[in-house]
């Protein structure tokens, strides 16, 4: 039996990151789901030599170009290229261009990215919530030097909702719980500790949300999880821990989520600008 062949690259070329070029053609990728085509980007196309480099590489791998360059002389460079070297060239802003010139008569300014540039807030917001949503609970510690803001604290605490509530106004923020039964994960104590902030919790309020969460699980019945003596063993443990680091200390206790927001970037703000 022989073997398929594999599907021949996709290369995606613009003047700016390539992330509406490259969104399109894995959208229409799934469309295929057995076949694994490789999607190359190559963003920031400003020069000649650039488009050159990669058709030449098109044309050995037998790969598609795709392309949104809003730069009118990079884009007939890139045409005209393309049609030298039997390469197949897809423009996906061109045509839609002179089209838009025609109908509003004026001539497109031709500036890559300026619609990420323009929107650059709401990119940098969904940045900071899949940031945020790939490092909550302590996960992928390897990343937690990217991070603006570092919440750690006991479960129940409020880590994950206050994570995700500073994630939606733009802050890339990752937790991690401290556990008594595991040792403190020492990346912490590696960061700037500038940025660490210990969410301390009174045990009697820890207490209630955790009986709370405790009868919805239906697991009723004492355990350390929700016996007063453990629970305040564990907070005290935790403030060792804000202590050791110098880990600066918001009191969550009956206080909300947009207050504690709120003390952690006056606090951020403070500090780094």
């Amino acid at each position: 039996m022989t073997r398929q062949q594999d599907p021949s690259p996709i290369y995606i070329v613009s003047g700016g990151t390539g992330a509406s070029g490259e969104q399109l053609v894995r959208t229409m990728l799934v469309q295929f789901p057995e076949s694994e085509v490789p999607v190359h980007t190559v963003p920031h196309v400003r020069q000649v030599q650039q488009v050159e480099e990669v058709v030449a590489q098109a044309a050995v791998t037998g790969g598609t170009i795709v392309h949104t360059l809003v730069d009118a002389h990079l884009r007939a460079a890139l045409i005209r290229l393309s049609d030298e070297g039997s390469v197949v060239s897809i423009d996906l802003m061109g045509e839609l261009l002179s089209r838009l010139a025609g109908v509003l008569g004026k001539e497109p300014i031709g500036h890559p990215g300026l619609y990420r540039h323009l929107h650059q807030t709401y990119f940098d917001r969904v940045a900071a919530i899949e940031f945020s949503m790939a490092h909550d609970d302590g996960m992928n510690p390897e990343d937690w030097p990217e991070a603006q803001v570092m919440l750690a604290g006991v479960s129940r605490a409020g880590k994950t909702p206050l994570s995700m509530y500073l994630a939606v106004l733009g802050w890339k923020t990752a937790n991690v719980p401290l556990i008594p039964e595991l040792p403190t994960p020492p990346e912490l104590f590696k960061l700037d500790r500038g940025r660490v902030i210990g969410l301390h919790i009174e045990p009697g309020q820890l207490l209630f949300y955790r009986q709370q969460r405790q009868h919805r699980l239906r697991a009723p019945g004492l355990s350390t999880y929700t016996d007063p003596e453990a629970i305040y063993e564990e907070v005290e443990a935790a403030r060792r821990v804000f202590r050791q680091g110098g880990f600066s200390v918001i009191d969550v206790t009956d206080k909300s989520i947009e207050a504690s927001a709120e003390q952690v970037i006056e606090w951020m703000t403070r500090r780094f600008g």
